[in-house]
């Protein structure tokens, strides 16, 4: 049995100790259900499984007026600065709006296991609303299926000029936490907020119901410790994230994208929701809430621990809680709840006295390493943070009633517990918060928690014990700052502007060079964008911009990716400058919006544009898909002539492009491009990606259904395609009838692009390619050195690519060329590395490879291109590969 030490008071017996909020008195709230039909006239329109990248019918809300869908079904394009940025809290509390209220759905999930709908949610919040004025509800975004997503605050009530002085206290807090932290007015009246998230995984219901409870006590609790609660904080909850998933019994978003992998890609709106909503609440502490993993789970997690993150800052509160969340679970003996046994690694039914906490109880694979999950995102905004794992799982699609009944009570426990134990160390996690802030603003250098200074961390110790700093975080030396520079060192204009917006969105402050100046022995250009590290956010604009490390050494499993630098993976050129003592990069001014006004210079016939980034590849697709005759240069433009000039200007506003006056011999001289339609066979990663490109002509194809089309005479989804991307295997025996109906297709001009192993035997299987695919470990990824040594990918060559797992190609017979060769692995998990699936047997092969035979052309990647949405370099690289091979 594990020995604990107990050094807090407030965590000895199993009374709470601070706000009397017992599990056993939040009795489920009776509040009127919904009659059925909408208040507000609207209607439902469903929309084919396959559009939305999922496995079941869709209840897509429509708009009552047009009928249309209330939302595009696809994700939009580069994050926009601005309006579009921020999230704006309200004026004063209570903020009581008219909440729309969304129909039924038949059938909804919720239903087998007695959970609350999404429909249920505003009716429910408009009687609490109507009866309490510390209830307040903002609709903080739209699920991918136009459900409205809540966003509920319970305080006491507060006048505007008291919200708008917690609002400045809120930003001195983090835009000058020097002066915060010599603020006794602030200490002393600052309402330090607590954030509860929940049903990020749709199929994870519980959290939404528990926070539902815990609303409705507060809303009407007449006692004086909730009321002195309420005084000083603001209770904030999230109800369900995924609202759409709620609905449909799904773990993904309609996207078919799991939003708690999506915090820095940023591909889902509900994500993009999450993270406006922390920028906007700044919580001194946030949970949110998942399952399901057979016994309650609560963070902190175990290592690797994130290189950015200031541990001594946030362990000590967060091993805290999870610890008191322990006592009180176990002291509030929940029938059918389940416990840890620490003895035996495993679960169990009778009370051991243990939850399980990852940080305590698992050694690896179930890291925080990775910024892209809710609770490791919100970290970085100054937060102190849990992940909490509800434990009963499904039977079926859905938890049982019974299950979930039990689940809901373990959620309201731990839920209660969190803020009882806010609620009484405030003072301290909030200096904590401040200091957190100074650090980054000030450019502190970054001090790794070792054995021997741990012991001088202030706070709760007991976690101390358990940090092992070998193990557990790299030390980082941190930049002064990151470049990203204009002009001719600029690899793509478009992909760094969109990085630029993408920093904003999070928060980051970007500035641009007001005259040129040197650093590291670079000249860089008046306009080139400066992330200086001296900011407060330097712990999100390092996890967002700097390598990583390779940690392979350092565990044998990961939970996730150990790698995702945009800096390194979206296309455009960043350097990393100087060190953070040093002196700032010359004279700089903030940036609110990257990248000038998009134009066509005046009087020019023909224009031009860089083909090198991702959203010069979507206006190149635009302009192809009106008609436009556009031409492709060898050295990677695009050119328009006197016909086309109209739509340019139009490409020019909507794409933020910048053309060059161009010359007739360049048009002519130049390969005219053609508008695609591209079969693919894949996942949603695959088809999201193809539309981010701007291939909007898509066509789902399989094995299964060319085979069982050519063999009846049907139409196999090829016939009306100009290139076929093979996401994952496209498996035609030779001598099948779907296998001569592709080979026929070839031979007409048809063409194979696409990512791993599988599209390899796909382009070998028709001659196009010859040679051996080796798939590394399966488990490792990262981020990987490449070179060009190629013509297809050479004219905006990129230096590195993401891998999960690498695909190399070996033995390559005559007419196959390698387009890509592989480098050193440079950061995340790759283990084992003398081994023949190891990173050490990647290096030199080639990474991606090109072949032709007759009129057909095939391209091939052994880079994780599409992974996540995630690479946008890599996206671009393949749009590249499918205008070169297309007929």
């Amino acid at each position: 049995m594990l020995v604990r030490t107990r050094s807090l008071a407030a965590l000895t017996g199993a009374a709470l100790t601070g706000v009397a909020l017992a599990a056993g008195s939040l009795a489920a709230p009776a509040v009127a259900q919904p009659s059925g039909a909408p208040v507000d006239g609207r209607t439902v329109a469903g929309v084919a499984a396959a559009d939305l990248g999922r496995g079941v019918e869709a209840d897509v809300l429509a708009d009552p007026t047009t009928g249309e869908p209330d939302h595009p079904a696809d994700p939009p394009g580069p994050l926009a600065p601005g309006g579009g940025t921020d999230l704006h809290l309200p004026a004063s509390y209570p903020h009581q709006p008219e909440l729309r209220v969304f129909p039924p759905n038949d059938a909804d999930a919720t239903e087998r296991n007695g959970t609350i709908s999404h429909a249920d949610l505003a009716p429910r919040l408009t009687e609490l609303m109507e009866r309490s004025d510390r209830v307040s509800t903002q609709v903080v975004g739209k699920s991918t299926e136009g459900r409205d997503l809540y966003l509920v605050t319970v305080t006491a009530p507060e006048r505007r000029s008291e919200t708008a002085r917690q609002a400045a206290w809120r930003e001195e807090i983090k835009g000058h936490p020097g002066r915060a932290a010599r603020d006794d007015d602030l200490r002393a009246g600052y309402k330090a907020p607590i954030w509860f998230s929940a049903n990020i995984h749709g199929d994870e219901w519980e959290g939404t119901d528990a926070a539902l409870r815990i609303i409705t006590h507060l809303a009407s609790a007449d006692d004086d410790a909730t009321r002195h609660l309420l005084e000083q904080h603001r209770i904030v909850f999230s109800l369900t994230l995924n609202p759409d998933g709620r609905t449909h019994a799904t773990r993904s978003t309609s996207l078919g994208l799991d939003a708690n992998r999506d915090m820095i890609t940023l591909a889902t709106p509900e994500a993009r929701s999450y993270v406006r909503t922390a920028r906007a609440v700044q919580p001194l502490f946030t949970a949110d809430f998942h399952g399901y993993t057979d016994v309650l789970q609560v963070e902190p997690a175990g290592p690797p621990h994130g290189e950015n993150y200031e541990y001594d800052l946030f362990l000590p509160h967060s091993y805290a809680i999870a610890r008191q969340v322990e006592d009180d679970v176990v002291a509030a003996e929940i029938d059918g709840n389940t416990y840890y046994d620490p003895d035996g690694g495993g679960v169990v039914g009778e009370n051991t006295g243990f939850i399980k906490i990852p940080y305590r109880d698992t050694p690896s694979g179930w890291d925080d390493y990775p910024p892209v999950f809710t609770a490791q995102y919100a970290s970085l905004h100054g937060a102190v943070t849990s992940t909490v794992e509800l434990p009963l799982g499904p039977t079926g699609r859905t938890t049982t009633r019974a299950d979930a009944a039990v689940n809901t009570e373990v959620a309201v426990t731990t839920m209660t517990s969190m803020i009882d134990y806010v609620h009484t160390r405030s003072d301290a996690m909030l200096a904590d918060q401040i200091e957190l802030f100074r650090r980054g603003a000030a450019g502190a250098p970054k001090v790794a928690l070792t054995t021997e200074n741990v012991d001088q961390v202030p706070g709760p110790d007991e976690w101390k014990q358990l940090w092992d700093a070998a193990d557990d975080q790299e030390a980082v030396r941190l930049p002064r700052a990151y470049v990203l520079p204009v002009g001719p060192g600029q690899r793509s204009a478009s992909d760094a502007e969109d990085l630029v917006d993408a920093l904003l969105f999070h928060g980051i402050e970007v500035e641009r060079l007001a005259a040129p100046a040197q650093a590291g022995g670079t000249s860089y250009p008046a306009g080139s964008y400066v992330v200086d590290l001296h900011q407060p956010l330097r712990g999100l604009a390092s996890s967002l911009l700097a390598l990583g490390s390779d940690i392979s050494g350092k565990v044998p499993v990961m939970y996730d990716i150990a790698a995702w630098s945009p800096a390194y993976l979206w296309g455009a050129t960043v350097d990393r400058v100087g060190s953070t003592t040093d002196g700032p990069i010359g004279r700089t001014s903030p940036v609110r919006g990257a990248g000038p006004r998009g134009s066509v210079p005046p009087g020019a016939r023909y224009a031009a544009f860089d083909v090198a980034g991702v959203r010069d590849h979507r206006a190149l697709n635009d302009l192809l898909g009106q008609g436009v005759a556009v031409r492709l240069t060898a050295d990677g433009r695009a050119v328009v002539g006197p016909r086309g000039l109209r739509a340019a200007r139009e490409a020019a506003d909507r794409y933020r492009l910048v053309f060059a006056t161009a010359s007739r011999a360049e048009y002519v001289a130049a390969e005219r491009a053609e508008d695609l339609t591209v079969a693919y066979a894949g996942n949603q990663d695959d088809r999201l990606s193809l539309l981010e490109l701007g291939f909007d002509d898509l066509l789902p194809v399989s094995a299964a259904g060319i085979e069982e089309a050519a063999a009846t005479g049907g139409a196999t989804g090829l016939d009306d395609a100009d290139v076929l991307w093979v996401g994952s295997s496209l498996d035609l025996p030779p001598g099948s009838a779907g296998h001569d109906r592709v080979r026929s297709w070839l031979r007409d001009g048809g063409a194979i692009v696409g990512s791993g192993a599988g599209a390899f035997a796909a382009a070998a299987a028709y001659g196009l390619v010859s040679g051996s695919a080796v798939t590394g470990d399966p488990a490792a990824n990262g981020i990987i050195a490449t070179g060009t040594p190629g013509e297809v990918l050479d004219d905006h060559a990129q230096d590195h690519g993401f891998v999960y797992p690498a695909v190399w190609f070996a033995d390559l017979g005559a007419g196959t060329a390698t387009e890509l060769t592989y480098g050193s692995f440079l950061a995340g998990h790759w283990p084992r590395p003398g081994v023949a699936d190891g990173q050490r047997a990647a290096v030199g092969q080639a990474a991606a490879v090109s072949g032709r035979r007759g009129q057909a052309r095939a391209f091939v990647f052994g880079t994780s291109v599409f992974f996540r949405t995630h690479p946008r370099g890599g996206l671009s690289q393949a749009a590249t590969a499918i205008h070169w091979a297309a007929p």
